[in-house]
């Protein structure tokens, strides 16, 4: 990014822009010099984190990173053609252009949360209490990480700080920036629990302890680092749940402006758009937990259900599931397959009970009984990562990574590997590389 002008605050929000030079502030609102001076203005503005990565309907990262893999990899598809960047997204290869609004708004919200929590990051040395700096570290990191996370998904390259004309590195060294922020943040979250003054002024929901090691756990898989990854995951509290809390007034953006209604996207079908080889049992239960049978079957036969049924709904930040196929793959990857097939099977056996996962998702299927190769078990992994973590803007990354059919194969997947760089970034940084041809 060429430059992030200085955050503002409005009615305890963060907002931010992005331009060349000039410093806009609201002049009800205090300055950055302000906000970043005191505790209570550090976790303030660690509040508005969250509110620019999650909120906004069509404008979030949550809402962008759904509908960008959704759409590339026929999970979901477009209802009303007026929706022309999404319909783009379908279409895939040349269609998709570095002004699609989807595309775009992955890319600056994302670098725009990124500048900001790295603004608090760099200024918690006001902070005096241990515990509180914890949770404004461990949450400020989160969200730093989410964000670089969520960037190497969808972009081959990335900057990863902020200023004039930075460079960009590889998304594999976007992954380990986000993953070294937070084994930061967990070491001074272990030294210091959180406090309660700080749980008292953020919004609820994120478990920043099992949180900071599920992100790591993440990270490192698709990094490569599966050492890394199983070490992680091991730390993660698989009965806690980590979510991103919404109401009437703070909506959730997947219902407000796409699975709530018959006009945007809703997904392709109940197997959710998976053939072939990944097509899911029909007695998975999982299927009924994430779509219904839609009140217009001619618009669309199915409607998502799961995580996005009101303004209010939680949305997790991470499903106990992910962790427990993220194991899995990384034993299968080390050819350790007698352990991949232990946490694959608590994931197709798991009823859906309070008392196996916490969200209620369970496939309650017989255990894996497949062939004892690695690709065959592999393939099992795949296929129960695009049903367990639907919806959750994955799907692009797991065809990239599994090898599936690409762009122009007999029986593609996904119809691109990596989106282009907005035209914003082009033209404010000299650094930008070509567009990946698809």
């Amino acid at each position: 990014m060429k430059k992030i002008l200085i955050p503002t605050l409005l009615t305890g929000v963060l907002l931010t822009q992005v331009a060349c030079n000039k410093e806009y502030l609201n002049p009800s609102t205090i300055s950055q010099s302000q906000a970043v001076s005191s505790p209570d203005g550090l976790m303030t503005l660690a509040n508005g984190l969250q509110y620019r990565y999650t909120t906004g309907a069509a404008g979030s990262v949550l809402y962008a990173s759904t509908a960008g893999a959704g759409l590339t990899t026929k999970e979901e598809f477009v209802l009303n053609a007026g929706n022309l960047d999404e319909v783009n997204l379908t279409v895939g290869a040349g269609n998709v252009s570095n002004i699609n609004s989807v595309v775009v708004n992955l890319w600056t919200k994302s670098h725009l949360v990124r500048a900001n929590a790295e603004l608090i990051l760099a200024n918690t040395n006001v902070v005096s209490d241990a515990g509180t700096k914890s949770g404004i570290i461990g949450y400020a990191s989160i969200f730093r990480a989410l964000s670089l996370g969520t960037l190497g998904l969808f972009f081959e390259q990335s900057p990863i700080t902020t200023g004039t004309n930075v460079p960009f590195v590889p998304r594999v060294d976007v992954f380990k920036s986000a993953i070294a922020t937070l084994e930061t943040a967990a070491t001074q979250v272990a030294s210091a629990p959180v406090s309660a003054d700080f749980t008292s002024k953020i919004v609820t929901g994120i478990d920043i302890t099992n949180t900071i090691q599920a992100l790591i756990a993440r990270y490192a898989l698709f990094a490569g680092d599966y050492d890394k990854a199983l070490a992680a995951a091991a730390k993660v509290d698989l009965t806690k749940k980590s979510v991103y809390n919404f109401d009437d007034n703070t909506r959730n953006p997947l219902f407000e402006a796409t699975f709530g209604n018959l006009n945007v996207i809703q997904p392709t079908n109940v197997n959710l758009g998976l053939t072939g080889a990944l097509a899911p049992d029909p007695a998975d239960k999982r299927l009924a937990f994430l779509t219904k049978v839609s009140s217009n079957t001619a618009v669309a036969p199915v409607v998502a259900s799961a995580f996005y049924t009101a303004n209010g709904a939680a949305v997790p930040v991470y499903l106990p599931g992910e962790i427990l196929l993220i194991q899995a793959e990384a034993y299968a990857r080390k050819g350790d397959l007698a352990n991949a097939v232990i946490a694959l099977n608590k994931v197709l056996t798991k009823t859906g009970s309070s008392t196996d996962t916490y969200f209620g998702l369970g496939a309650a299927l017989p255990a894996y009984s497949g062939a004892q190769t690695a690709d065959a078990i592999l393939l099992e992994i795949l296929r129960n990562r695009n049903i367990e973590l639907a919806y959750q803007g994955f799907r692009l990354e797991d065809s990239r990574r599994f090898n599936r059919p690409g762009p122009g194969a007999t029986g593609s997947e996904r119809n691109r590997n990596f989106f282009p760089y907005p035209l914003t970034e082009r033209n404010n940084n000299t650094s930008t590389p070509a567009d990946p041809s698809i």
